[in-house]
């Protein structure tokens, strides 16, 4: 079945259709089918704890990020027709239904490029607002920064600090992350962290591709707006620290085509997002600062070497870190980076639990084939013979930009299999 329901709990349908899966937002449903699960429980509570007030566009985006990633969840790619990609019909709730729906098709075009999907969205209003309007002091903090635990995030927390700004932290709360995102947003200041969860539950098998989760990320990033002054534009700051060799994630061989590689932070998937903010009238702009650096680069510059270097080793990069208990499997694409940018930045690998391949040499992995490949290709036949079409999008100026993030990147990753006898 490829039909989603999501509702909050006073909007439950009468009936459960056997041929659609159904979300409870903001709840827990009691005595309901099999094909019934929730999505934000806890949400609510920890809003109250954070003492944010939601407005109701960035709560209505707020259900729309929670509609998406469940039904990305308990779609499953394997039973459609080509193994991957999913027809998905999903219906939900917004306050604001007018607006989005202006917006539906950009929407659906915008998760058709983040997931490679097909997406046909069915929006249905809220008459009374679901969150209480609360008077709270807004924070004294001046932007907003996500925070994810990861190695960017990290050193764009340090580098906004050392800059002399004052972010409000925006986490979400990921098992073997959430100790690193208290450490972090407390080594630049205090009482500056709000870290909430998503929760997405339901019963039997959950796709684990999940091509759509930053979306919560960003909606969080936007609920945490709600609690800081405007900016003298009249705009609130998002700052998304994320190096731009990930954020293009290039594929680095013919299998890891289109949708089958991330783009979680994709230079197109954030201008989509931006004007889809800005036709609605949702004041905050999403501002990328590493997006034209490598991984290993935006270590070098970091501007409190001896605070990254104090943290650094704790941070996650591993795409498979759960699964493999809380450990960075050392192969994956992400890991490479990781590891690669260690050696660029002149830092010893000092990663705790350490990897689960330390010995690249010995292993088989798909993606360290994948990018010993691309590292000959580009040495034969030159950056372009890798990128090909993927910076269409990009103007002149950026494109040779990116192109230079891309080059700079994969010379990255080619040190780290030259050191490890892969090349």
């Amino acid at each position: 079945m490829n039909k989603v329901v999501c509702y909050p709990k006073e909007y439950a349908p009468k009936i459960y259709e056997d041929d659609t899966w159904y979300f409870e937002m903001f709840s827990t449903p009691e005595k309901v089918p099999d094909n019934v699960g929730y999505v934000g429980a806890r949400i609510l509570d920890e809003l109250r704890r954070s003492h944010i007030c939601p407005s109701v566009m960035a709560f209505d985006f707020l259900m729309i990020a929670y509609a998406v990633v469940s039904a990305d969840k308990a779609i499953l790619r394997r039973e459609s027709s080509d193994g991957w990609t999913r027809v998905i019909d999903l219906s939900l709730y917004v306050h604001e239904q007018e607006k989005w729906q202006e917006q539906k098709d950009n929407i659906q075009d915008m998760l058709r490029f983040l997931t490679g999907d097909f997406w046909s969205l069915h929006f249905n209003k809220i008459k009374n607002p679901i969150v209480p309007q609360k008077k709270y002091k807004l924070y004294d903090n001046d932007c907003v920064c996500l925070l994810s635990g990861g190695m960017d995030s990290l050193v764009g927390a340090i580098d906004l600090h050392e800059s002399g700004r004052n972010p409000l932290f925006a986490a979400q709360i990921v098992r073997g992350d959430a100790e690193h995102q208290r450490q972090y947003a407390a080594s630049v200041g205090e009482n500056n962290l709000c870290q909430w969860s998503c929760n997405v539950k339901k019963r039997g098998s959950s796709e684990n591709s999940t091509r759509s989760r930053s979306i919560v990320f960003f909606a969080y990033a936007l609920l945490a707006t709600c609690g800081i002054k405007k900016g003298s534009d009249g705009k609130k700051e998002i700052y998304v620290p994320e190096n731009g060799f990930i954020s293009l994630n290039i594929p680095l061989d013919s299998m890891r085509i289109g949708s089958l590689s991330t783009k979680t932070t994709h230079p197109i998937y954030m201008k989509m997002l931006q004007d889809i903010w800005d036709f609605v009238g949702i004041n905050a702009v999403l501002i990328l600062p590493y997006k034209f650096m490598t991984k290993g680069e935006v270590l070098a510059q970091c501007k409190n070497q001896e605070l990254m270097k104090k943290l650094i080793f704790g941070s996650t990069s591993c795409g498979k870190y759960q699964r493999h208990g809380l450990r960075h499997c050392g192969t994956c694409v992400p890991c490479l980076v990781r590891r690669a940018s260690f050696i660029k930045a002149g830092l010893k690998d000092d990663t705790e639990g350490g990897y689960c391949a330390n010995n690249l040499k010995n292993s088989d992995s798909r993606d360290l084939s994948a990018a010993a490949m691309a590292c000959v290709q580009v040495e034969k036949f030159g950056i372009e013979s890798l990128v090909k079409s993927a910076l269409s999008f990009a103007n002149g100026e950026d494109r040779e930009k990116y192109l230079y993030v891309i080059q700079n990147g994969i010379a990255e990753i080619r040190k780290l299999l030259e050191i490890q006898r892969i090349l």
